[in-house]
């Protein structure tokens, strides 16, 4: 039982150094992650998809149906048209399942896909998961057109977001959509 406990707890100590790791060294100009994540709307998105297409937002937020990350995923919706504007494929994501996250999504009636990561491998890979509540942290990344971090927003303010999005999308020289 004692070596049971040892072997636990430095597993947890192994993956919290891990994912602390992970978001010290990731940062603007690295080149993110890829995933395959599935999404709200039946589609499965893989990011390396994108590169040499068009630039990629991904906005993580803990847990749907709780109030900041309604209000956060709402404003997003409710901007979209601004965001459109841009040449960029986005997203939000969370570590929920792809239910839950296809229910939120058509309860906000959200224009863009919702990922899901149900086991947290892609939130620790981007050094965003929180071992302890088994979820990401709110977190945007702005990935360029390259496959590269152009931007990490860890400051995200959730009633503003959507039209954040798009100010960022617009100083970071994202091309307008043709």
């Amino acid at each position: 039982m004692k070596t049971f406990t040892l072997w636990a707890a430095c597993a947890a100590l192994s993956l919290f150094v891990a994912s602390a790791r992970a978001a010290e060294e990731l940062k603007v100009g690295d080149p993110a992650p890829d995933f395959t994540l599935k999404a709200s709307d039946g589609k499965t998105y893989k990011l390396s998809e994108f590169k040499g297409k068009q630039a990629v937002v991904v906005a993580w937020f803990p847990r749907a149906f709780t109030g900041g990350c309604t209000k956060e995923c709402k404003n997003m919706a409710a901007e979209g048209k601004k965001i459109r504007e841009f040449d960029v494929a986005y997203f939000a994501a969370s570590t929920d399942p792809v239910d839950t996250n296809k229910k939120f999504a058509e309860s906000l009636s959200a224009d863009y896909p919702i990922l899901s990561d149900t086991d947290g491998t892609t939130a620790t890979t981007y050094g965003i998961y929180s071992p302890d509540r088994k979820a990401a942290k709110r977190v945007t990344f702005y990935v360029d057109k390259e496959g590269k971090i152009a931007f990490i927003d860890t400051a995200v303010k959730t009633d503003t977001h959507g039209a954040d999005i798009a100010a960022k999308l617009k100083e970071l020289g994202v091309a307008a959509k043709k």
